[in-house]
């Protein structure tokens, strides 16, 4: 009788710690508006799985692709509201709530991957995200390369003016808007999730992603034309609510942004290589693939669009430009 009591004490304690590490365990929603087929996904679900290791199953993350917690502004309101716990999202976005950091959506801001990728080591980097945090109290952990963002139409593009009275779809965020709206486009905001049915019943002629977005969501069946504009190199932000934020332990925050910036720079990785192979994808598919003279856009941006006009600072623009010669 005494064995048998003592195994059934044993199973209780048993019992009793099983219940004790789930009641531990914290599950939190991590979403975002990309394709499954695309890195920010694959090295999310990588990271999530990489945290609940390293936390020893402390942390559960589920992460929700391709807008099905909202779209992109939806899942930014969720930080504040509790119905996420961390986003993918541009630096756009942030810039509701702080706008110098957007001033990084001005058009040629950047000249390259490697340019991006020396600001996110940077000191203004960090000014420009502390700021974020001081307005919204979300804590960005990383930063990844997305691509450079080019025009995709269904008439030929050589020159800015060849877009006058072009009925483009262009997110519906300021900085985004400043090069075709300098070059006398008509911008038009459709959620991410619409634009392949805009371009294809004729709503909008055209549209502005990098090359692997542009492959990811099959644009290249609805348009005729990719014009190598390159305007934006673009980047998206890894970012934890500041509720969760606020009640990570020291080292787990350490980790989490060990994690995040890890997968951000196999993402960025992958997203660099991925875009020298598409340039001759799309062309063997039939598209028309044309160069253009980024100076000449560059400079109607800059003399049509006032950097104030958006509340970025000119100052931290310069201080980007420096970084990489």
């Amino acid at each position: 009788m005494d064995r048998r009591l003592a195994f059934k004490t044993a199973l209780a304690a048993v019992a009793l710690a099983a219940a004790g590490t789930a009641g531990a365990q914290t599950k939190l929603k991590w979403a975002h508006v990309y394709e499954t087929s695309e890195p920010f996904h694959k090295w999310s679900v990588w990271a999530a799985d990489e945290i609940k290791k390293r936390s020893g199953g402390k942390y559960q993350i589920d992460v929700y692709p391709a807008s099905q917690l909202g779209k992109e502004n939806d899942i930014n309101q969720g930080l504040a509201l509790g119905t996420v716990d961390m986003i993918i999202s541009g630096s756009s976005f942030a810039a509701k709530s702080f706008p110098r950091i957007g001033v990084t959506y001005y058009p040629y801001t950047f000249r390259d991957v490697n340019h991006l990728l020396a600001y996110t080591k940077s000191d203004i980097y960090k000014e420009l995200t502390a700021g974020y945090e001081q307005k919204s109290g979300n804590h960005i952990v990383a930063t990844t390369y997305y691509g450079v963002r080019h025009t995709t139409s269904n008439k030929p593009i050589a020159k800015c003016a060849d877009m006058k009275g072009l009925k483009i779809r262009v997110p519906d965020v300021p900085a985004y808007l400043a090069m075709p709206r300098a070059c006398g486009a008509n911008t038009t905001p459709i959620a991410f999730a619409e634009v392949y049915l805009a371009l294809q019943n004729g709503t909008v002629e055209a549209q502005e992603n990098p090359l692997p977005t542009i492959e990811a969501k099959k644009f290249f069946e609805v348009q005729k034309h990719i014009v190598l504009t390159g305007h934006i190199v673009d980047h998206l932000n890894t970012v934890v609510s500041g509720a969760l934020w606020k009640k990570l332990p020291d080292a787990d925050k350490a980790m989490f942004t060990a994690v995040a910036q890890e997968a951000a720079e196999k993402a960025s990785q992958e997203v660099a290589a991925k875009e020298k192979e598409l340039v001759a994808t799309f062309k063997a598919k039939g598209l028309t693939v044309t160069e253009v003279d980024k100076n000449e856009f560059r400079d109607t941006v800059l003399k049509n669009v006032p950097f104030e006009q958006f509340g970025y600072q000119k100052a931290d623009w310069e201080r980007i430009q420096a970084l990489v010669k």
